[in-house]
């Protein structure tokens, strides 16, 4: 793998939570422009391992670098002006503001003028225009004024999107997007995660094999903290290993 194609990596990190290694020396490589899926059974460490890659927890041992800068104690605030977003298994929005307001509080988290929230986001035409191109980039931009908590939860899931995409991620870090939805709100949410990724690097973490194999370029196998396979979709799909571990036999076919 060519070392200029590198966006992220992983040097040997570890998280421990007292006795239990929750994650386990993993080293990865993710590449510029391509959907990276990591997936594995429940309490593989794969969440872990998002909440080090955002800032959310700080590894225990080894080195985290994001486009040669070295984020291994870096706070999430920092790691989001330096270009990586993050989305959450639960939905993380203000409800009782309105869809604009969110994405006016993710765009203006950017600019050094971030704390005086909406007043200040009003009058600048620059926050105000990232806001309104990622609402309609998030297929919500019928939607300005309508009250988060009115949305359907595959449209705030939408809206936590476009949250995300206005703070200008080149990065983003998707926990679970498609969990809790229906058939036709996660199809919308594919179909978003399919645009996204035709300009940015997608790291993702999702338990529906159809909509990982559908979408991902590379995989990441998780099991109980440490990485058990990682490679293209079918480099994954035909190892033995895996299949015993995890998938089965049948799931893969």
């Amino acid at each position: 793998m060519n070392a200029d194609n590198i966006i992220l990596s992983l040097q040997g990190v570890s998280k421990l939570f007292g006795g239990l290694e929750a994650v386990s020396k993993v080293c990865l490589e993710f590449e510029y422009g391509v959907v990276h899926a990591i997936i594995g059974p429940n309490g593989a460490g794969k969440t872990t391992l998002i909440n080090l890659l955002s800032g959310e927890l700080q590894p225990s041992e080894g080195k985290i670098f994001f486009k040669g800068h070295d984020l291994t104690n870096a706070p999430p605030n920092i790691i989001s002006q330096l270009g990586i977003g993050r989305s959450y298994q639960k939905t993380n929005i203000f409800p009782k503001f309105t869809c604009l307001q969110n994405c006016l509080i993710a765009s203006q988290s950017r600019m050094s003028s971030s704390m005086k929230f909406f007043k200040p986001a009003h009058k600048n035409k620059k926050v105000m225009e990232r806001a309104l191109k990622m609402l309609e980039l998030a297929h919500l931009s019928s939607r300005p004024e309508l009250t988060a908590g009115n949305l359907s939860y595959g449209e705030q899931r939408q809206l936590e999107i476009a949250m995300m995409l206005a703070t200008e991620p080149e990065l983003l870090l998707l926990d679970e997007p498609l969990a809790g939805m229906g058939s036709r709100e996660a199809k919308k949410i594919l179909e978003l995660l399919r645009e996204l990724a035709k300009t940015q690097t997608l790291i993702l973490i999702e338990h529906d094999m159809d909509a990982v194999f559908a979408i991902a370029d590379q995989l990441t196998v998780m099991e109980n903290g440490i990485v058990l396979k990682t490679g293209t979709v079918e480099q994954v799909r035909n190892s033995k290993a895996v299949q015993e571990a995890y998938l089965g036999e049948e799931e893969l076919s």
